[in-house]
């Protein structure tokens, strides 16, 4: 059996214990990974780090940041062994990137608020790529499709394409709700809807909320509210899909009056 590391908590004893796993005496499994079979496993990883902080559970966050990080060496690992790139290469880019477009604190730039920071980003961001291409070129479309509708409206906003005032905004909320009122087949319904979805995602946005995170603690709450009336059924010997709605919705409230009060 090889030797453990002496210092767990160093970060190039966790690049030595992954590479063992891949290495010629290693774990058959991880021996068998590729980038791509280990997609679905960094995106879990990715949604648990994200439930970790919405929960702000800090035990759970080390935890979950823990298990990105496996996914993130292991992939560097699987490169290196392919000959693509090392761990190192991987830090030395990231660290690169970030002091160049840190000039404020690396280097002679100004910026005294957070709007500032923002405005140069972006103007060192156009910098970097090339002549012709879009600002809002570089994010995956395969993002989930609120957090991607936010990411493209934000990088819009920094060359100025944005509502004069919040009133503009719920202007448009208008339009879009008697559009989708007036729409006649299914397809128009849903592009209207699409468009509608957009433009909340911009009303959230303008209030400093994140649309994506609060979709997932409205979904949250839902499924602990129908759980908990889910159990009053089985208490009570009900059979839920009997209920009429009425009951059902008595039964909604009676839920959010018990959840809520925990």
């Amino acid at each position: 059996m090889a030797s453990l590391p002496e210092d767990l908590s160093k970060f190039d004893s966790f690049v030595d214990v992954i590479a063992r796993l891949r290495g010629p005496d290693g774990c058959p499994w991880d021996k068998e990974q590729t980038h791509a079979s280990l997609r679905i496993h960094l995106l879990s990883e990715c949604y648990e780090v994200l439930e970790a902080i919405d929960r702000n559970d800090p035990a759970k966050l080390c935890e979950e940041l823990g298990d990105l990080l496996l996914q993130i060496v292991l992939h560097a690992q699987i490169a290196a062994d392919n000959g693509e790139f090392e761990i190192s290469d991987v830090i030395k880019s990231i660290s690169s990137k970030i002091i160049h477009r840190h000039p404020h604190v690396f280097g002679e730039g100004q910026a005294a608020t957070a709007e500032e920071v923002m405005h140069n980003w972006e103007l060192l961001k156009r910098e970097e790529r090339e002549g012709d291409a879009s600002v809002l070129e570089g994010l995956p479309k395969h993002m989930p499709a609120l957090a991607y509708a936010y990411e493209i409206s934000r990088r819009a906003v920094r060359v100025g394409f944005e509502w004069e005032d919040l009133e503009g905004v719920i202007d448009k909320l208008i339009e879009e709700v008697r559009e989708i009122k007036e729409a006649g087949s299914r397809e128009e319904k849903a592009r209207e809807f699409g468009d509608l979805l957009f433009t909340m995602v911009n009303f959230a946005r303008w209030q400093g909320i994140d649309s994506e995170s609060a979709l997932r603690e409205a979904n949250d709450k839902f499924y602990k509210r129908f759980t908990h009336m889910e159990a009053l059924c089985r208490e009570r010997n009900l059979v839920f899909n009997e209920l009429s709605f009425d009951e059902m919705d008595a039964l909604w409230e009676e839920a959010k009056r018990d959840v809520e009060g925990k």
